[in-house]
């Protein structure tokens, strides 16, 4: 299962007097993305370079660094420990030491790494949703019920003849909460999941 940050966090180090600043922040689009990149990315440094990664989508920069030795390495250290739905911007800070190609992309790559070992995160859990009209005399047993599985939620819409709910709980317990809402109603009720 993937993770991602549980809220934004920041990492400085000091490489032959170069200053490194990791920053990094949960994200759920590119729009989030650009967003936190313009907040944190000081005009001042030298290179604000970064890497993000939602899902099958990436993007990274090297940001005036020589090509493959920053942006790149950032996402390596993303994708090396399992995290999806993050931004990481490492700022440079020139110290007047070239650290050549090799240098570069340890100092960045490490940079971003350190940052998310020491990171606080959590799984990132798929969910599915489905509906269900459910009769008024059914409604507080398979409600009860329903709330017993881990991590299941639902909404309620009232009708005329019941309620409409909808449910959303983890990929893989959808045929559990169907058996569960068919069995507790008879089968006056289904709980339907699209496709």
């Amino acid at each position: 299962m993937p993770f991602t940050l549980v809220a934004p966090v920041e990492f400085v180090q000091d490489i032959k007097k170069s200053r490194f600043i990791g920053q990094g922040a949960p994200i759920a689009s590119e729009e989030e993305a650009k967003a936190f990149l313009a907040a944190v990315s000081d005009p001042a440094a030298n290179h604000n370079c970064w890497a993000w990664r939602i899902g099958q989508a990436y993007r990274f920069s090297d940001d005036g660094e020589p090509s493959g030795t920053a942006g790149k390495p950032i996402l390596q250290a993303i994708d090396g420990q399992d995290l999806d739905g993050i931004l990481v911007v490492v700022t440079r800070f020139f110290g007047g030491i070239l650290l050549g190609s090799g240098g570069l992309m340890r100092a960045y790559g490490g940079t971003a790494a350190q940052m998310l070992r020491a990171a606080e995160k959590r799984e990132i859990i798929p969910m599915v949703t489905g509906e269900s009209s459910v009769n008024f005399s059914d409604l507080a047993l398979v409600k009860s019920r329903l709330a017993a599985i881990p991590h299941l939620t639902f909404v309620e819409s009232f009708t005329a003849e019941g309620v409409d709910l909808t449910v959303t709980l983890r990929q893989g317990d959808e045929d559990q909460a169907i058996r569960l809402v068919r069995d507790l109603t008879s089968g006056r009720s289904s709980l339907v999941f699209p496709d």
